[in-house]
């Protein structure tokens, strides 16, 4: 039987009923009357102020600042706010909304929770050298409790962008480049953050990210063009987006890259026809930092366009950028947008809130007492120290140097080597550096009374101070102001008196992230000269290196006998490094990205 046009319809928005209900969608007849009723209450600047996202408190992840944040939030202008750490700070601004804001709304709270909370896990691309499911999501789990009794309901995280291109600083925070294991992971880390219930208040909401392609920007230059064919998005990079979704990831962010010459986050495409009609997504499309302002620079209009692009296209919340709130209204009036669309994105910004069991209990995040018992606890480190020990890769190991022995000398030796800051890695904003152990701490804990220590720092991070200072920033600074001859000519006095030296070096935590390209991946300058040095000296050296992406090691594969590649291991990094070098754990990790030899072979 030949379908007609209109049974053709009726059978597409049955399928796309099924797919929404699969995924823990608007099957719920009580979640629907309760907003139903409550949006009939809504004037239309509450409802467009549910879609308005500022930053506040003591941690922002970029230069632009709301004020006046609690006027806007008793006056109904806000949804939600992210990045502000503490529960009891969160229980107050919490109160502003639901006692003394007109309809009583609470707001939903967000933190960049990337690899852990305070327990530290390793950075993304790390954990994904575990291969180990049950281990990523259980870090997700920890993170999740220890966020969620600090205030926090809701994570930018995972961040699943298939990335080929070392050069971009955030390959650091994906899981590699295989979308087969990219979407393994994807899946591990909401199950992890959701658990089976969002009405427990030890899981909070996922927010999967960057949709899409943010991972395949020209040259590796954040923020850039992405231009690739439909086959390649489907076949190479969807499929992470995809297996989240299908996991039931409440929220999905917008990426700040342009896909068919528009950018994402106006991109109706990818925002209405994949992400809802193809993949069933009913949850909200949140932003990225700024990113419908960020439009204007593409070239897409001014901020009221660009705003009624971004609604129109399926993005629910505007993250920082006051686009929404200041233009929406216009746009409605001049019909350049409809009254339906800021209502289907603030149902689902609502819904978001309902399914987290904040309309039952606005202070359901807020008990004060939590955080003393389930943040950073003995047992959450133990586990964040075994998933560590896991994710470091053995590159090389001649003659069987490692494991090595608690004995005689070792000389500890490089610009990381005693740094509790570095050890986290990046995007670790909830973490408490002062409580972590450098490494020089965690070798003499691991061979007291057994093996003498000896430490020189050696050089500096790079030889340019401007350059060490932007790969050093947020509380990560370590530059010394000795020369670099003497601090060389101490790094070779000490090596003389050891039987093997240990070279922790590479790239500090900050080096890759966020605004972190590299134009050039070999070890930076004044550690290469070091290591030169210390090789003269005849002794074994161990390299340890850190690294938030793939790096380009030729003269070090070819002159130093063991490299262990050790990423940023988290709060645990110190401890979880010697279990390895020492033997008492192996390492067991396998590479999830590809080592190229040379920039010159990349994708340019």
């Amino acid at each position: 039987m030949k379908l007609n046009k209109f049974m053709m319809a009726a059978v597409v928005a049955a399928t796309a009923l099924t797919a929404c209900q699969s995924n823990g969608g608007s099957g719920d007849a009580e979640m629907d009357r309760f907003v139903d009723d409550l949006m009939g209450q809504m004037t239309l600047h509450e409802k467009i102020g549910q879609l308005n996202l500022p930053v506040t408190g003591d941690i922002v992840t970029g230069q632009a600042k709301s004020s006046n944040i609690a006027e806007k939030i008793k006056a109904g202008e806000v949804g939600g706010l992210f990045n502000l750490k503490g529960v009891e700070k969160i229980r107050e601004v919490q109160r502003l909304a639901v006692e003394e804001s007109r309809l009583h709304i609470p707001l939903i709270f967000g933190m960049d929770v990337i690899h852990g909370y305070e327990t530290v896990f390793p950075i993304p691309l790390a954990l994904s050298c575990s291969w180990d499911m049950e281990a990523i999501e259980k870090s997700a789990q920890i993170a999740a409790r220890e966020a969620s009794a600090d205030g926090i309901c809701w994570t930018f995280s995972p961040m699943v962008d298939i990335c080929r291109e070392p050069r971009w600083g955030r390959q650091s925070e994906g899981s590699g480049e295989d979308p087969f294991l990219g979407a393994a992971i994807a899946r591990a880390m909401v199950k992890g953050y959701q658990g089976d219930n969002l009405q427990d208040s030890a899981t909070i909401m996922a927010c999967v990210k960057h949709f899409a392609l943010y991972g395949a920007p020209e040259a590796g230059r954040d923020y850039n063009t992405v231009d690739m064919s439909r086959v390649t998005m489907f076949n190479g990079y969807f499929e992470p987006y995809k297996a989240a979704v299908e996991a039931g990831a409440g929220s999905v962010m917008s990426s700040f890259n342009v896909v068919d010459g528009i950018p994402a986050t106006g991109n109706k495409w990818l925002m209405t026809d994949v992400l809802r009609d193809m993949w069933g997504f009913n949850g909200f499309v949140v932003t990225d930092f700024t990113a419908i302002s960020e439009m204007i620079a593409h070239g897409m209009g001014d901020l009221q366009q660009v705003s009624a692009l971004a609604l129109k296209a399926g993005t629910d919340m505007d993250m920082v950028a006051d686009g929404f709130m200041g233009t929406l209204e216009k746009s409605l009036q001049e019909g350049k947008v409809t009254e339906e669309d800021i209502n289907k994105a603030c149902r689902r910004i609502l819904e978001a809130k309902y399914k987290l069991g904040l309309f039952d209990d606005p202070y359901k995040y807020c008990n004060v007492e939590r955080p003393k018992q389930e943040v950073f606890t003995a047992e959450n480190r133990a586990v964040a120290r075994e998933i560590a020990a896991e994710t470091f890769v053995l590159l090389k190991n001649e003659g069987n140097l490692l494991p090595l022995q608690r004995k005689g000398c070792i000389a500890l030796i490089g610009p990381l080597a005693d740094t509790k800051a570095n050890m986290p890695g990046t995007w670790s904003v909830a973490a408490v550096s002062d409580r972590y152990k450098s490494l020089l701490e965690g070798m003499k804990d691991a061979v007291a009374g057994k093996a003498e220590v000896l430490y020189a720092k050696g050089s500096n991070l790079c030889y340019d101070a401007t350059l060490e200072a932007n790969a050093t920033m947020f509380g990560r600074e370590m530059r010394d102001p000795r020369s670099a001859e003497a601090m060389r000519a101490e790094a070779l006095s000490v090596a003389q008196r050891a039987d093997v030296i240990v070279f922790a070096g590479g790239e500090s935590s900050e080096f890759s992230g966020e605004c972190s390209s590299r134009s050039n991946l070999d070890l930076p300058d004044a550690q290469l000269d070091l290591l030169k040095a210390l090789k003269k000296t005849g002794k074994p050296i161990v390299m340890l290196n850190f690294a938030g992406r793939a790096t380009v090691m030729n003269w070090e594969n070819e002159n130093l006998p063991a490299i262990l590649q050790v990423w940023f291991g988290g709060s645990e990094a110190a401890d979880a490094i010697c279990d390895v070098l020492f033997g008492d754990k192996v390492p067991s990790g396998k590479l999830t990205e590809s080592f190229a030899t040379a920039v010159g072979r990349l994708r340019l």
